[in-house]
């Protein structure tokens, strides 16, 4: 408890104001590029989705200037999820399904970062279901960007969550008979506050969501299509028009931030429209917390953390 009560305030429970030096040679540092950034040799199928989403993410970082002390990349386990060793940087390859509550203690421990988390379908949905639904509920200031091409592709070729029905793996050799979760509707069901679609196949579309995943304060989801070309060639021809396919925009009338307006547009079927679907602002569970460990300390203002301790000791007789 002393531990809790005496660490310093984080960056968003008090305001200080700027350095002009600090500000000046912040302009002037050059941004990463990509072969400062490059880790590992990509060990992905040829043709795979995720090599778009990852020259995006190089993109993304040279261009906002997000160098190595201000980034953290977390993955779980799967194909996307390698993501944390492709990159000269820092993150997290983690445990099975549980890259949200790394990131989630990451973003709350350190909030001037920016937290990237990537996955997959049967990462993020399956295994790792039940932290998407609270992560986006508690609005944690963190991006969430989900490689979904309907298979396990990693463990070759069995049904996923995102699996179409009738799809033919070797979990379902008959074809799928369990209907497939959306997780668009999921995010904007269980509290996302930015909810948004891309497709590998429009790398200039998915550097847009990934910017405006960025800027958004709070929990940001982006569902990106990517085609596995090892165990399901061809899912997402509908949405490529190098393959006769329309690439759909989200609808320029539409509001983002009518909840029911997005949600009847999750429910339109694949591959449906690309871009932002919802997006409002609601206070993040880093600035709640924030406030609450700022107005606890004011009730020890002063105080030794033996003499804190002692007051807790004394409450508790």
């Amino acid at each position: 408890m002393s531990a809790t009560l005496t660490e310093p305030a984080p960056p968003q429970a008090t305001v200080a104001a700027p350095d002009p030096t600090t500000a000046a040679a912040a302009a002037d540092r050059k941004p990463l590029t990509r072969k400062e950034i490059i880790g590992d040799h990509p060990t992905w199928c040829p043709g795979c989705g995720d090599f778009s989403v990852l020259a995006v993410y190089f993109k993304l970082i040279e261009k906002r200037k997000l160098w190595h002390e201000k980034i953290v990349t977390v993955a779980g386990i799967g194909c996307s999820s390698r993501f944390p060793y492709f990159l000269q940087a820092h993150g997290a390859h983690f445990i099975h399904g549980r890259a949200l509550p790394f990131a989630t203690g990451l973003s709350l421990a350190r909030p001037d970062l920016h937290v990237f988390a990537f996955g997959g379908d049967g990462d993020a949905f399956s295994i790792g279901g039940n932290h998407f639904t609270h992560t986006a509920r508690k609005n944690l200031n963190l991006t969430y960007v989900v490689m979904d091409n309907q298979v396990y592709g990693l463990t070759k070729k069995q049904t996923s969550p995102t699996s179409p029905l009738g799809f033919k793996s070797k979990t379902d050799l008959w074809g799928a008979v369990d209907y497939p979760i959306n997780p668009m509707k999921q995010a904007i069901m269980a509290g996302a506050t930015f909810v948004a679609r891309t497709s590998h196949t429009n790398p200039a579309h998915v550097l847009q969501m990934m910017e405006a995943a960025l800027d958004h304060e709070g929990f940001s989801f982006i569902e990106c299509l990517s085609e596995c070309v090892e165990f399901y060639q061809g899912a997402f021809d509908a949405s490529n028009p190098r393959k006769g396919g329309a690439f759909n925009l989200v609808p320029a009338e539409h509001d983002v931030t009518d909840e029911m307006a997005a949600y009847r547009l999750a429910g339109e079927p694949l591959p449906g429209h690309f871009g932002i679907f919802y997006q409002v602002k609601r206070p993040t569970k880093n600035a709640l917390e924030a406030k609450i460990i700022k107005d606890v300390r004011e009730k020890f203002k002063g105080l030794e953390d033996w003499q804190i301790l002692q007051k807790t000791f004394d409450r508790m007789n």
